[in-house]
């Protein structure tokens, strides 16, 4: 019988010291700012030292590579040796229990009309419905979302 635990410590070993990277998980907020934080996260860090950071967009992943040496020099001892920065999924942001939770606006029996018109060409019955749900939901989210000065 082989034992898996090998076969689980190479895997493991494939994405880069993890250790080394939960320091750098902690300082980076404070390093580089809510912004960046907000676009920008660090991924895994490589057994050659570099630091895969997943970004929001292309856009982001270039304008930060711009910024690398900056981006090191905040991260003081904790700099590793190079920083890649590549689109890639970033963690969802924490939910402030000081902001007051968002309703879920119901829809009117005009918007269940008008989603029902819209999905209307859609042959399969199941997926009508589930289209005109989204699409119900998306007409009374935007008539909530009105700000009227």
């Amino acid at each position: 019988m082989k034992r898996l635990g090998t076969d689980v410590a190479r895997e493991l070993d494939r994405f880069g010291p993890l250790s080394s990277l939960a320091p750098l998980v902690e300082a980076w907020p404070g390093a580089v700012g809510p912004e960046i934080a907000r676009n920008a996260w660090p991924a895994r860090l490589g057994r050659d030292g570099t630091l895969r950071v997943h970004t929001s967009s292309s856009a982001w992943a270039f304008e930060l590579a711009q910024l690398e040496l900056r981006i090191r020099d905040s991260l003081g001892n904790l700099a590793p040796a190079r920083l890649r920065f590549v689109v890639g999924p970033l963690p969802e942001p924490p939910i402030d229990p000081q902001e007051p939770a968002r309703r879920v606006a119901k829809p009117s029996p005009e918007q269940l009309e008008r989603a029902s018109e819209l999905a209307a060409g859609i042959a399969d019955e199941n997926l009508r419905k589930i289209v005109a749900n989204a699409a119900a939901a998306s007409l009374a989210r935007a008539v909530s979302d009105r700000t009227f000065w």
